[in-house]
């Protein structure tokens, strides 16, 4: 999975403006997360194990899922650019190997002054609500995208 990109600037925002993605949590994605944090807990890696947990079976890193949150805000919406300035994340339930998670990035509010913009974020399985929360995200504008054509006294050749 790797989304497509699409750059929005500050500009082109607007309240309730939103992007979902789709993944499709592998056996493979959790181990490499596993990997690459050094998170190694047995209920992500040993079906032996989690067997014996509450779940039955092996579940995702809770910020494994967050980190779809991020796939969205860096390529899609508001994408590249964009950085992050905070995120909660409330773990409601959780997400298993196999599970289809729909991550969905609204915009909340934006804060024309600072230039930043408040998304509601949201991924669910199946219906089913497993994680959500807020960002907050630096947008930049489109002469910040090109400050060359700005200090020249000319328009960004995006607009």
């Amino acid at each position: 999975m790797m989304p497509e990109l699409r750059v929005l600037y500050f500009e082109d925002l607007e309240v309730g403006l939103s992007e979902t993605l789709n993944k499709v949590i592998a056996s493979s994605d959790v181990v490499g997360f596993a990997e690459i944090t050094g998170d190694r807990n047995p209920i992500h890696l040993s079906e032996h194990f989690a067997a014996r947990t509450p779940f039955g079976t092996r579940i995702a890193h809770g910020l494994y899922t967050a980190g779809l949150i991020s796939a969205v805000l860096g390529t899609r919406l508001p994408g590249p650019g964009a950085v992050y300035i905070s995120q909660t994340l409330n773990f409601r339930a959780p997400v298993r190997i196999g599970d289809t998670v729909e991550v969905t990035v609204e915009v909340a509010e934006l804060v024309p002054e600072r230039r930043r913009a408040r998304l509601k974020c949201t991924c669910s399985v199946a219906g089913e609500v497993v994680l959500d929360g807020e960002a907050l995200v630096k947008v930049p504008t489109k002469a910040e995208a090109d400050p060359l054509a700005v200090r020249m006294g000319g328009r960004p050749a995006s607009a």
